[in-house]
């Protein structure tokens, strides 16, 4: 116990720069969506890649799902199917294993190598939205039904 306080207070000791703060705060606003066109428009710029860029938009706020709206307006449930696994099919394979964190290591890559395969089927609008950034982010073509 005494080690988590030494960590809690080790956050509090590091003092941020009022620019920085201010970039957190605006950051904690956003919604997933945003994050991933953040982190998208970040990779690009400065040229990092996909594991790297990927680290911000695995960890959501709760709240920040709740604020996506659903895509279609009548349509509630969809089907996301990838279509192609692309070149990186390690980032690939960890954006399934976000998604579904009951996969294994090995149906997530045998989903790779098997495609078209379906990756949420009957899937809330806002859930399925979400599971095609992180699969584009990391360079599979999806498809949504």
């Amino acid at each position: 116990m005494a080690e988590n306080k030494t960590k809690k207070e080790e956050k509090k000791e590091t003092k941020l720069s009022k620019s920085v703060e201010k970039l957190v705060e605006e950051i904690a606003k956003l919604t997933v969506i945003e994050l991933s066109q953040l982190v998208s428009a970040l990779q690009e710029k400065l040229g990092v890649s996909t594991p790297v860029a990927t680290a911000a938009v695995t960890q959501p706020q709760p709240t920040q799902t709740a604020e996506v709206a659903p895509s279609g307006g009548g349509a509630t449930k969809q089907t996301l199917v990838m279509t192609a696994s692309g070149s990186n099919k390690i980032a690939v394979i960890k954006a399934l294993r976000e998604i579904n964190q009951n996969w294994t290591l090995k149906e997530a890559k045998d989903m790779t190598e098997q495609v078209p395969t379906e990756v949420l089927k009957d899937a809330k609008a806002d859930d399925v939205k979400n599971a095609t950034d992180k699969l584009k982010v990391a360079g599979a073509n999806v498809e949504v039904k």
